[in-house]
Parts: C-alpha cells; structure tokens; sequence
C-alpha cells in the first residue's frame, strides 16, 4: 500500500463511523443513552415480563454491536495513525487490497481472519 491511499482510506473509515454514529442517535431519538431509550422501552405496565426481558436483551445486543463496530473503525484509524495500516494484526502481512477497499476497518489477513472464525466456531 501506499501513503497515498491512506487519506482516501481515513476519509472512508470517518464516514463509516459518522453514519454508525448517525444511526445511533437516530435510533435513540437524540442524544439519549442506550439506557434511557431502555427505561422508556419498559415504562409500560401493560408488557409482560417476557416481552420486557427480551426487549430489554435486545438492547443490550445492540449496544454491544455498535461498541464493538465503533471499536474496529476506531483500531483502523489508530493504525492509520501508527503506520500499519494494511497489515495483518495477527501474522504482520500486508492485507488485500480489494479486502481493504470492501472492508477498510479490517484488521487481519482472509487466511487469519478464516482461522479465528473457525476457532470461535469451535
């Protein structure tokens, strides 16, 4: 890769992470915590214990995605910032190009990231 793709690359990282963010507040209704959204979700006397437990893990499956998503485009600005940029995380060699251009914010190399999905699907 490179330096000058890298711009190119944090513009697109920036604009994933500001339509994720986008996203975010637009489910939320604002500027409200996940939380809060939670509290008005269960105010109702009318749901009944199970719907209010599943709504309830819901929303904590969300908010767990959206950290995590926010956490891998953030590692990609920061090795952006580091100058690894394009390197695998895990075995240090240099990651596709048309991975990158698909998937800016990834991380690993197609032959580790295959190796940890098959290890996290055993």
């Amino acid at each position: 890769m490179h330096d000058d793709q890298l711009p190119a690359f944090r513009a697109q990282i920036l604009g994933l992470r500001d339509s994720l963010l986008a996203q975010i507040s637009q489910q939320r209704g604002g500027l409200h915590s996940r939380a809060e959204v939670a509290e008005a979700h269960f105010a109702h006397p009318e749901d009944s214990p199970a719907q209010v437990a599943t709504e309830r893990d819901l929303e904590f499956a969300l908010n767990e995605r959206e950290t995590a998503e926010l956490g891998t485009l953030d590692a990609a600005l920061a090795r952006i910032d580091a100058g690894r940029f394009g390197h695998c995380t895990q075995c240090g060699s240099h990651i596709a190009m048309a991975r990158l251009q698909a998937t800016p914010q990834a991380a690993r190399c197609m032959d580790c990231q295959q190796a940890a999905e098959r290890q996290h699907a055993a």
